[in-house]
């Protein structure tokens, strides 16, 4: 007869679950199946240890299962589970408990939130639709230019309606940079699926293509673009290319004062290509490109720069320290160390002992020796004049044009800048030098430059952050975030001692005594750098890293419209205004019920510090998958207008600070002044040094010659 029958009676009737019987033939501590199926049984006491006297009193027992106990009521408590299914048991209940915990942390969240002061809700205060998914947005003057799956859109920003649309080739525009030349003119700059750059003008509400910048004859020499960026006044444009195996970064002059003129001149030639009303004709075998380039009667573009990035620094090849002195320009500025003495096995004998030394933190931290590789993404900014990029005499240069760029590439602790007023080449040096280099201690992760362009910022990998003065050439502070995290973005605020029409950027006025830069970690949490012209700099955490993952902060921009304003985008679609000298939340841009920020965690948005409104793109809330999105055949941009929220109350503006004469100043300020009178007066020295330069150059060579001389003498 089968065991097992009996075993699932007896299991339904409680016996072989809640009872405790054991077989008296074998171990206590071991069921034994075949006695219990015969019926035999053992006392209710359990032991595992020898037997002991208990204690008197059940008060201080410990009530554990490696203790000896009696079960008082065996048909209403459980046994001891056996092995492994107490281990098991733990197990699942440590589950419990930690989700328990994790339920009860975030039950408390939601209490303090709604004990928080909620911040007001702003709606939209207008919206339309554009055909196709919206990849990008950019506001120039009055129109907003939308980049589509299907091309290019033009719209009014007084009353949203489509003015123009460009959907020729059908091309899906995935990035787009415009500005405002003036007299209804806007310069468009956009990057298309394929990694092309087309450069249009807009003109008399419509688009005329002047070139494709990184356009080739052979499709497989193709470079694609990955960054683009237009400098403040639109005289230049920089594009950032990759090919199969290297990068680099060209520069462009614009000559926008020549596109003024001949658009003012020739009205036709900004007729259009690719009106909706107008929409050209073309056929599969007729090339569009070759179609606009035999209309268009614009100026084309002038190729000034082509920045490659810096080179693996290797072993010297010099002889002796007079060959490279002569390769060294005039001395006057650091290089990128390609000039030195030290050979190869140096090198090599050098990393050896490091390793040696430092063999334990190298194993515990796992690190693999690794090649030096050239760098492939670079960051750009284009630069005003200032005491940093010096030019000659024969350049005339102009306060509100740019005079050069300041480029980093990823891993490089060397920040270059190149001038730009150059005078025009017939051929383009493929690797130009730059005229100044700044080295860091730590690889640069990220760079920003203030709207006024006096202040420069830079944060390291060791996340030290630094801000520097342009005009006077001297770092304003050098703080550092003590906490070990990693700085993902930086972006200069608007001061609200500086928040006047007349002073639209910190530092422009004398008297205006702090500047702010607001700093974004990896892990989403918010500092606030403050760096006064006199005195210590401070750092401040805004906001720490969120418990929930869902509250990550994806983006935050800050609003110069307003002082000490960000807008602050979240991975669960909201956004927020912060007001970071509080570091409150005083608002939350709302869309409607029926949509969803879209792709919170990469949103398609532009905020216009012109016109004061925020343009963000959303969906219906049945597109929440990726599938539908990318398959949605309309986009919906809504618009929030700063000017129909009570915002400037919000951001009160303080008063104006009196202006200080010299005797007033702290001594701090009054030693700038004077350093910055005697920098002016030292600037014939300065001329003079690239002659003395040469002249240890010249003197160089005479040792080099006598030397080889005397080696030509001593032959036989």
């Amino acid at each position: 007869m089968s065991v097992w029958p009996h075993l699932a009676w007896q299991a339904k009737a409680g016996i072989l679950h809640n009872s405790s019987f054991f077989c008296t033939c074998c171990d206590p501590c071991i069921c034994c199946v075949f006695c219990i199926w015969k019926g035999r049984t053992m006392a209710v006491y359990i032991r595992k240890h020898p037997l002991e006297i208990p204690p008197p009193s059940e008060k201080d027992w410990l009530k554990d299962d490696e203790e000896d106990f009696f079960l008082q009521d065996p048909d209403q408590k459980r046994d001891a589970l056996p092995q492994p299914f107490r281990m098991i048991n733990k197990l699942v209940m440590l589950v419990f408990e930690n989700a328990m915990e994790i339920i009860e942390r975030r039950e408390m969240l939601r209490e303090a939130q709604k004990l928080k002061v909620q911040p007001t809700k702003c709606f939209p205060t207008a919206e339309f639709q554009v055909i196709g998914r919206a990849n990008c947005l950019a506001v120039s003057g009055k129109y907003i230019f939308v980049g589509l799956s299907v091309g290019l859109a033009a719209f009014k920003v007084s009353d949203c309606k489509e003015v123009c649309a460009w959907d020729a080739v059908k091309m899906e525009i995935c990035a787009n940079r415009a500005l405002d030349l003036g007299n209804e003119c806007h310069i468009l700059l956009a990057v298309d699926e394929m990694g092309l750059v087309w450069l249009f003008c807009f003109h008399n509400e419509s688009f005329l293509l002047i070139k494709i910048l990184n356009e080739v004859e052979d499709i497989s020499q193709r470079n694609t673009c990955v960054e683009v960026v237009l400098s403040p006044g639109g005289d230049y444009a920089g594009v950032l290319l990759q090919g199969n195996t290297k990068s680099w970064l060209e520069i462009y002059r614009l000559p926008k004062d020549s596109w003024l003129k001949e658009t003012e001149k020739s009205p036709g030639a900004a007729a259009g290509l690719a009106c909706r009303e107008r929409r050209s004709s073309w056929t599969s075998a007729e090339s569009p490109v070759s179609a606009n380039k035999a209309d268009a009667k614009l100026s084309l573009p002038v190729l000034l720069l082509k920045v490659k990035p810096p080179k693996p620094i290797t072993g010297s090849s010099f002889k002796s320290p007079l060959d490279a002195l002569k390769k060294v320009d005039d001395g006057s500025m650091l290089g990128l160390g390609y000039n030195h003495l030290i050979k190869d096995s140096q090198w090599q004998q050098q990393e050896a002992i490091f390793r040696r030394t430092y063999r334990e933190y190298l194993e515990a931290k796992g690190e693999r020796e690794s090649k030096e590789e050239i760098s492939r993404h670079a960051t750009l900014h284009f630069l005003l004049p200032s005491w940093i990029l010096q030019v000659g005499p024969e350049m005339k240069v102009q306060p509100d044009v740019p005079a050069g760029i300041s480029v980093h590439w990823d891993g490089s602790h060397n920040l270059c800048f190149y001038l730009l007023k150059h005078p025009l080449k017939e051929k383009v040096d493929s690797d130009p030098k730059p005229d100044v280099v700044w080295p860091c201690a730590a690889p640069i992760v990220c760079s920003a430059v203030s709207s006024c362009s006096r202040y420069l910022a830079l944060a390291c990998e060791d996340a030290t952050i630094t801000i520097w003065d342009k005009h006077l050439g001297y770092p304003l502070s050098v703080t550092a975030i003590l906490e070990e995290r990693l700085v993902r973005s930086i972006h200069f605020l608007r001061s609200s001692a500086a928040a006047s029409d007349e002073t639209p950027c910190p530092g422009t006025d004398p008297a205006c005594p702090i500047v702010q830069l607001l700093v974004l970690c990896t892990d989403s949490s918010l500092y606030l750098v403050k760096a006064p012209r006199a005195g210590k700099p401070s750092i401040t955490l805004l906001a720490d890293r969120p418990e929930d993952p869902n509250l990550a902060v994806s983006v935050v921009v800050p609003v110069l419209a307003f002082p000490s304003a960000a807008l602050v985008f979240s991975w669960d679609g909201t956004v927020s205004l912060m007001n970071t000298a509080t570091s409150q939340i005083i608002y939350c841009f709302s869309t409607p019920t029926s949509h969803a920020v879209a792709s919170p965690w990469q949103p398609v948005f532009t905020v216009d510090s012109v016109n004061w409104c925020l343009l963000l793109r959303g969906d219906k809330q049945q597109q929440a998958d990726a599938l539908t999105q990318s398959r949605a055949s309309h986009s919906t941009i809504f618009l929030f207008d700063f000017n129909s929220y009570p915002l400037k109350e919000a951001f009160p503006k303080e008063p104006d600070l009196p202006f200080k004469t010299l005797e007033n100043l702290p001594w701090f300020e009054r030693c700038n002044i004077f350093l910055h009178d005697r920098q002016q007066s030292l600037l014939g020295l300065r001329e003079q040094l690239p002659e003395y330069w040469s002249q240890l150059q010249a003197q160089a060579a005479a040792m080099d010659k006598e030397r080889q001389n005397m080696k030509g003498h001593k032959k036989p």
